[in-house]
């Protein structure tokens, strides 16, 4: 075989855009930027930068979560490739779409400003450039799928929580009501969680019991293919 001559072939520009989805107890969040460059100046955006030369598509989504919230070692997962001729006015751009899942509390709240950063709630978005609205949309679809088997939406709570703050989690995500006596049984029976023996009292006098996941005991039973809602 004769050698590649890859210079004759056209080069494109390699972006990546981040989905981060948080959750503020109420509502399902996205978070967004105001673009900083031309073209779409000033609108709002997903966060999301160029791949170097020297890294990885994955090392460039690390890269710009950690730019823009200051954590790492989050939950990411590579979620589409968006490749349209005119998705950019800006030139020839194929972005590669990541949706992160972040505990809003722990993001930095003076990185979030300097890159002019707000939560919305998935209910309210307002317009976005390019197809990042599309990207959102295709993020959802998969964060919906994925947590009906894996225990990816502990993600977004915080390391304790009480069954009420699951459950509301869980109706955030799927846009539905769960009957709370089911919704209980269900996720006790899988025997995920560990019950603490502290209280969460804001709520009520009475309080609810915090609970931990147990993420050994999940492993254990995966194979078997768990169902969680």
């Amino acid at each position: 075989m004769g050698r590649i001559e890859y210079k004759n072939y056209d080069r494109f520009l390699l972006a990546v855009d981040c989905i981060i989805f948080g959750f503020d107890g109420t509502g399902l969040k996205a978070l967004l930027v105001k673009r900083g460059l031309e073209p779409e100046i000033g609108k709002w955006s997903l966060m999301g930068g160029f791949a170097e030369k020297d890294e990885s598509v994955d090392s460039a989504a690390q890269r710009i979560l950690y730019r823009l919230t200051g954590l790492e070692k989050i939950y990411m997962e590579q979620l589409h490739c968006f490749g349209d001729v005119g998705r950019d006015p800006g030139g020839r751009v194929v972005s590669i779409a990541y949706f992160a899942l972040i505990k809003i509390d722990e993001s930095s709240t003076e990185l979030l400003n300097s890159h002019n950063a707000k939560w919305f709630d998935l209910k309210k978005l307002p317009s976005l450039v390019f197809d990042h609205k599309a990207m959102v949309k295709l993020a959802k679809e998969r964060l919906q799928q994925k947590v009906s088997n894996h225990p990816i939406g502990f993600e977004l709570l915080p390391n304790k929580f009480t069954l009420q703050q699951l459950q509301g989690l869980y109706e955030a995500i799927f846009e539905t009501a769960f009957d709370k006596r089911n919704f209980t049984r269900k996720i006790l029976s899988l025997g995920i969680l560990q019950r603490l023996d502290e209280k969460e009292k804001e709520s009520s006098k009475k309080g609810a019991f915090y609970y931990i996941f147990d993420k050994k005991k999940y492993k254990q039973l995966e194979s078997e293919g768990i169902k969680l809602i």
